[in-house]
């Protein structure tokens, strides 16, 4: 201890200071270091919670992106997410830039790009990427997106989606991204993997597998919040429903396989007049309702006739026989001041009213639900 002591006192005052400025130097950078990570682990239970409470998959994909956008310091960002149905494609499910492929670009879990995300379990940037799958098809398929970090969304083994990081924000005229960023990317990852195979869980099982449209009992759900959104906002709502007329004949004339294409491609063609936020349903045989947030009478009842408008003229082909399909439809408006519904099963009953009016009056046709003064 006195040596330390005597060399202390035979080294000139400023290599002193100098050693003591390092030391605190070291000391400020190692304290800034951990409120860093303290803020982040802080950001990460903000950002599991925001995760936790979007089990609307689109709406969770768009928050995962925003997020990742903010966190990564990058321009863009775009989500691969795992088929519904198949299991055996990722889908790109969050453009909103113009993608040069006519179909919706995706990519197949047989590719050598999947089992190399499964296999790193880390991001990977895109030249990287093309050195390890140099024959893979499906690199086009990222390469198109500009990326620059490439993230696999992983849960356990199992690959949920690819997360795709865009033009990256320079910060000190660096574009690359830290081992620590690299580290924090992958757990807000691991985070949006588990909650879109969550939310994933829930699409599926209140989606109808053959329409791909809302199952009745789901739909009855999001009528009820609806609503109850409209009553105190004063705002309306609109239910439109649809019944496939003379439905039987396409059966018994031509199987069962015809029915399924005729349901399946009527469903097809209401899903696609429709806002985005607008709620399709296979509420029960050859019957389908929508719910239209927003809408009012007139608003509601231009679109039900464009959906019927639409299947009427459209040519259905089922093995070289061209089938005209029809349907009839009823209308019903939730309106604070003309139809105060609390119900939602009775606003569903005002337009199943309707359309029974629409069967009886030559089918084909539109009727307005009118509320008595």
């Amino acid at each position: 201890m006195s040596k330390q002591k005597n060399l202390k006192k035979n080294k000139p005052s400023h290599l002193i200071d100098d050693m003591e400025l390092v030391r605190s130097q070291a000391q400020i950078e190692q304290a800034v270091h951990f409120e860093k990570r303290i803020y982040d682990l802080e950001q990460l239970l903000d950002i599991a919670k925001s995760f936790s409470e979007n089990l609307e998959i689109n709406n969770l994909l768009e928050a995962i992106v925003y997020i990742c956008m903010a966190q990564m310091h990058v321009l863009g960002a775009e989500i691969f997410v795992r088929d519904l149905i198949s299991n055996d494609r990722l889908f790109l499910e969050t453009s909103k830039t113009e993608v040069p492929n006519e179909e919706q670009p995706s990519i197949s879990m047989e590719s050598s790009i999947v089992s190399k995300l499964l296999e790193l379990k880390k991001p990977i940037t895109m030249e990287e990427l093309k050195k390890q799958t140099k024959n893979s098809p499906d690199l086009s398929v990222i390469e198109e997106l500009s990326p620059t970090l490439i993230v696999p969304l992983l849960q356990k083994n199992r690959l949920n989606g690819i997360l795709v990081l865009q033009e990256r924000i320079a910060i000190e005229n660096d574009i690359s991204y830290t081992d620590y960023e690299k580290e924090l990317i992958m757990s807000i990852a691991s985070l949006a993997s588990v909650a879109i195979n969550n939310a994933s869980l829930l699409e599926k099982s209140s989606t109808d597998m053959m329409t791909h449209l809302k199952l009745k009992y789901y739909f009855f759900t999001l009528l009820t919040d609806a609503l109850d959104t409209a009553m105190l906002q004063k705002t309306n709502l609109s239910i439109l429903m649809f019944d496939i007329d003379f439905f039987k004949k396409f059966n018994d004339t031509y199987g069962h396989e015809c029915g399924d294409f005729v349901l399946t491609k009527v469903a097809e063609l209401i899903k696609g007049s429709l806002r985005e936020n607008d709620v399709a349903c296979r509420y029960g045989g050859e019957e389908f309702t929508v719910m239209l947030k927003g809408a009012g009478k007139e608003e509601a009842s231009i679109v039900a006739e464009r959906i019927r408008q639409t299947i009427d003229e459209y040519d259905f082909v089922y093995n070289d026989q061209h089938l005209h399909v029809t349907i009839s439809g009823g209308v019903s408006v939730f309106d604070s001041s003309k139809n105060p519904v609390t119900l939602s099963n009775v606003l569903v009953n005002q337009a199943d009213s309707v359309l029974y009016e629409s069967k009886q009056n030559g089918r084909n046709r539109i009727t307005v639900f009118k509320a008595k003064k």
